[in-house]
């Protein structure tokens, strides 16, 4: 059997951290992380080649808000920084996996337990 190299990456950033993008005017909380990029061809080619970000990094899912609306955004690891505005995120979805409670720029995750 050939020796096969194993590539371990590690997220810098957390399931409950809040964060904000780097570029473009909105924040979230990760509610996911995929270690190496895991979404369509389609969705990275419609990014300006110019801004597109490398596939070999971890990309975050987040519950987003801009001043407009709430959304669900998917956002590389060179693209995002720690949110220091200590403000909650008011998307919908926030309080159906997270406590409503912050403690150090984070959620905390709500544990589920089936019947």
């Amino acid at each position: 059997m050939a020796n096969k190299e194993v590539l371990i990456k590690t997220a810098k950033f957390s399931i409950g951290q809040i964060v904000q993008h780097r570029k473009h005017p909105f924040r979230g909380v990760i509610f996911d992380v995929d270690p190496i990029f895991s979404n369509s061809d389609e969705w990275i080619n419609a990014i300006p080649e110019k801004n597109r970000p490398s596939r070999d990094q971890p990309f975050y899912h987040l519950f987003a808000e801009n001043a407009e609306t709430t959304y669900i955004a998917y956002v590389s690891e060179q693209n995002l920084l720690i949110d220091q505005t200590g403000e909650p995120v008011s998307h919908p979805q926030v309080g159906h996996f997270f406590h409503n409670k912050i403690e150090n720029g984070q959620y905390i995750v709500r544990h589920y337990h089936a019947n």
